[in-house]
């Protein structure tokens, strides 16, 4: 496909969460051969220098930013790097965010400490980059693409992950919402739902069974990160120009067979029993 078939040749695209090696990597990789220049942004120069450097090395135009998105001084910093890079702003992708393993528990052990980090983590790094993005366009009276990774759980129930879910179905309200405000300024706003992809993060608690995939999952697999960078290219680029306030769930069908929970409400994907029965631990 032609980069100028998709508008990106020439364009700043910010990538945020963009060196963890999996959906964020992947989309920068995407992006960049789309004609963009990327500005990849992660809070660890180490995972910058480990997956952002081969694609620098690669001849890709892509500007390795270490920056925290949850801070306003982060953003301060991807902004002047933006303003410095050659091209106009036009792009952002907020891959930022996730859950470690230990954020699995039942509801009514989740501390204020517990909801307020992954609130900030997958809800404020999406909201306020998103801002920050979208007044720099404005004032420069520029057009503009804002993509962001929500989840699967933020579009049905999430059991024994309710903080996790609740903060990515709220990623899906502040697009919509953010959707109807920037609309007028030629600003589209939209959102992916991953189903369970096979990312470095997803293989900390997801066990390997084709079996239960064929089961679970309407196309039978799990997907991979570069099925949802092209889903966000998508969304990213003229091809979807226009779509705004939608959340595009990439899944594979999961949602089809929404089924993937046992007896006891937990997730057939998790890993291990020890892992099962430590997050459906009701005492704290």
């Amino acid at each position: 496909m032609e980069a100028d078939l998709l508008g990106l040749q020439d364009r700043v695209v910010v990538v945020s969460g963009a060196g963890g090696g999996g959906i964020g990597t992947t989309v920068t990789r995407t992006v960049a051969r789309a004609g963009a220049t990327v500005i990849a942004v992660s809070r660890s120069q180490e995972n910058l220098d480990q997956h952002i450097g081969p694609l620098i090395a690669e001849g890709l135009r892509v500007v390795p930013v270490a920056a925290d998105a949850a801070t306003d001084e982060g953003i301060g910093t991807v902004l002047e790097r933006a303003r410095a890079a050659d091209g106009e702003l036009y792009g952002l992708v907020n891959v930022a965010g996730g859950a470690a393993p230990n954020t699995w528990m039942p509801s009514t052990r989740v501390s204020r400490a517990d909801w307020r980090a992954l609130f900030t983590q997958n809800l404020e790094t999406m909201f306020f980059m998103s801002q920050a993005v979208a007044a720099e366009l404005r004032d420069r009276q520029l057009p503009g693409s804002i993509v962001s990774v929500s989840s699967i759980s933020g579009m049905n129930t999430a059991p024994f992950h309710v903080a996790y879910g609740t903060a990515k179905a709220a990623v899906v309200a502040a697009t919509r919402t953010m959707a109807a405000e920037l609309a007028q300024s030629d600003i589209r706003v939209n959102a992916v739902a991953p189903g369970v992809t096979e990312t470095p993060a997803s293989g900390t608690y997801v066990a390997a069974d084709p079996e239960r995939d064929r089961r679970a999952i309407a196309m039978g697999r799990r997907g991979t990160p570069e099925e949802q960078a092209g889903a966000i290219l998508f969304l990213l680029s003229e091809l979807s120009s226009y779509i705004t306030g939608q959340t595009l769930l990439v899944d594979g069908g999961l949602n089809l067979r929404w089924t993937h929970l046992g007896a006891d409400n937990t997730s057939l994907f998790l890993a291990d029993d020890s892992f099962r029965a430590a997050i459906t631990r009701w005492e704290s």
